[in-house]
């Protein structure tokens, strides 16, 4: 048999140095045994996280309480201007603030904003264009003009919060629109993989939020209302409320459908999400169609004179130094 003592180096045959090396062994086993055995006492480390969190929490707070008091300071006077003539009151303002909550703004401040604007802004077109008018003499007409031109200026300052309004509701769906078949896509997925539909609606909300923030922002509210209205069929309602065009209402209907009658969501969504991409299709296949109709009117204005001053030009230039020379 071989000795194990033979195959160590010269310097592990001491035995000293072998007691040493086996002590120094002991005592890492040792240390590291108590390491791993002794409870430390975290407390202040977790006080001092805390003091940071908090101090954080604090300064952000009074950074958003400045900021808040500024806009308040700033908004004063609309406030009391609408609060004095009470327009925030009837019919007529619920009805403004549904249909700008169609376009994203669900604040009370947008509807004061929006409220002031429309008495104010008819003033303020109609008292600057008759000054110019009837201040600068810039154009020579008569009293009556003037004044019928200043109260069409004011007539445009009464229009143009609707027009700005409409403006952005209809972009507003038409982004909505080009993304949600994706995002009924995405909505799939999440059924599939066993998870219902307000947890769905959540966990796409997250997804598209930077592909579709309009849409993101309808879904995360919807799956919020799911989650605390008594009855489910008013918060997918509200959806369809606010998204009021053709493919949302029918994906309302879809939703409300699988919850009364049990069917699966997820087919029901496929064949949703799939007739909505052809339903898109279509329409860009239409607008390719008309374009041919819609390029003859630039093509008759601009390109035919062009095409007849090329072809006709030099024989007329001819013609011209022909009787010229004769003359």
């Amino acid at each position: 048999m071989v000795d194990i003592a033979t195959l160590l180096p010269d310097w592990l045959r001491d035995e000293n140095m072998l007691a040493l090396i086996a002590g120094v062994a002991s005592f890492a086993v040792v240390l590291m045994m108590w390491n791993a055995l002794l409870v430390k006492d975290t407390l202040p480390g977790r006080i001092k996280n805390l003091e940071k969190r908090r101090s954080k929490l604090k300064s952000e707070m009074v950074g958003q309480t400045r900021q808040r008091s500024k806009l308040v300071m700033r908004e004063t006077f609309m406030h009391r201007i609408v609060k004095k003539l009470q327009l925030m009151r009837g019919e007529r303002a619920r009805v403004m603030a549904a249909k700008l909550a169609k376009g994203g703004w669900r604040s009370k401040d947008a509807l004061v904003a929006y409220l002031f604007a429309k008495i104010s802004l008819p003033l303020l077109f109609a008292v600057l264009t008759g000054v110019y008018l009837f201040g600068t003499h810039a154009v020579e007409w008569g009293a009556a003009v003037k004044l019928l031109v200043s109260g069409g200026a004011g007539l445009l300052g009464y229009l143009l919060p609707d027009i700005l309004v409409k403006n952005r509701i209809s972009k507003r769906y038409e982004a909505i629109r080009k993304s949600l078949p994706d995002a009924l896509d995405l909505l799939v997925i999440c059924t599939e993989a066993g998870l219902n539909l307000d947890s769905g609606l959540d966990r796409v909300c997250r997804e598209i939020s930077n592909s579709s923030p309009e849409l993101s922002d309808e879904f995360g509210l919807a799956s919020i209302e799911l989650g605390f209205l008594p009855d489910r069929k008013m918060a997918l309602a509200n959806l369809a409320a606010r998204v009021d065009f053709q493919a949302m209402t029918t994906l309302v209907n879809t939703l409300i459908q699988t919850e009364k009658y049990g069917t699966p969501l997820a087919v029901a969504l496929r064949v949703l999400a799939s007739e909505m991409r052809d339903e898109r299709l279509m329409k860009a296949e239409e607008k390719a169609a008309r374009l041919p109709a819609i390029m003859t009117v630039p093509m008759i204005i601009f390109i035919l004179p062009a095409l007849f001053i090329v072809l006709i030009g030099p024989a007329v230039l001819k013609a011209i130094d022909a009787f010229a020379g004769g003359g």
